[in-house]
Parts: structure tokens; sequence; C-alpha cells
């Protein structure tokens, strides 16, 4: 059988329903299981409370807080590139598809704090740069979320 056919337009609108809970930070993330195309966990930016826990790592840690396990088969989503601390994260915790809405160049030209490394060099200088990485779903809605967040 078949997975069901990828909707990464509905999975990032969820990413960006979450970010939009944090105004002022709002990196929003899902993870899907490929195999059911259903959302299993998600994150939102906590950072003011822990300086390491952007979205990405708030998904992945509700992911542990479930007693889930299968990495490979989940795809990340999210409303900003991630960040070199959270694509090493991805990578250590062996998911392998990464979905971002606006990228880390766009952050920076927008006046976020950002280290000038994208996700994919991270990936093709790691282990396994098989990793897949897809960028600009719904960029525009999420450039605008980061956007209205600076003013």
């Amino acid at each position: 059988m078949l997975p069901p056919a990828v909707d990464h337009g509905s999975h990032m609108q969820r990413a960006i329903e979450l970010g939009r809970q944090n105004p002022k930070a709002p990196f929003g993330c899902v993870l899907v299981d490929r195999r059911v195309d259903r959302v299993v966990a998600s994150g939102i930016n906590q950072s003011a409370i822990n300086p390491t826990l952007h979205g990405e790592i708030a998904a992945v840690n509700d992911y542990v807080a479930r007693g889930l396990s299968d990495w490979d088969q989940l795809t990340l989503y999210t409303t900003a590139e991630p960040c070199c601390m959270c694509q090493g994260a991805i990578l250590w915790a062996g998911i392998r598809e990464v979905v971002y809405g606006t990228s880390i160049t766009r952050l920076r030209a927008l006046g976020w704090r950002q280290v000038d490394l994208s996700a994919s060099e991270i990936v093709a200088r790691s282990w396994d740069p098989g990793v897949v990485i897809l960028g600009g779903v719904r960029a525009a809605e999420c450039d605008e979320l980061f956007a209205d967040a600076k003013k």
C-alpha cells in the first residue's frame, strides 16, 4: 500500500498556526508521520524560558514525551529554516525530511539574529547527506509572521 499523497501546505499551515501563538518569536513546528500523513507532535518557540527551546526542539521533546520513536518515518515542518542547533538535533534524532517556510537568509534580512549557515549545508557536511530539505513552502505567510514580529 502506498503512503497517502503529501499535502505540504496543510502541514505548514498547522506550523504557522502554532507560530502565531508566540507573536514575538513565531517559530512553530509539527512532526508528521509520513506513513499515515498525520501530525504526531508539535512545538512552539519558548526560548524566552530556555534559550535552546526552539520550535523544532520543543516538537522533538513532545514526540519523546508521547513515547514515540519512529524517527526515520517523520517529516518536520517548521515556519523557518532550522538553525544550526536545530538542524543538528534533527540529524541526531534521525528525521529524514525537513520542510520549512522562510529561509535563514530572509530572517537575517528582516533583522533576526541567525547563524548564516543553511540547513542544507549542515546536512551536506553530516554523516547523512541524503536528508531531504525543502524550503519555501508557504514562504510569503511565514515571512509575514516574522516581519510582523519585528514591528
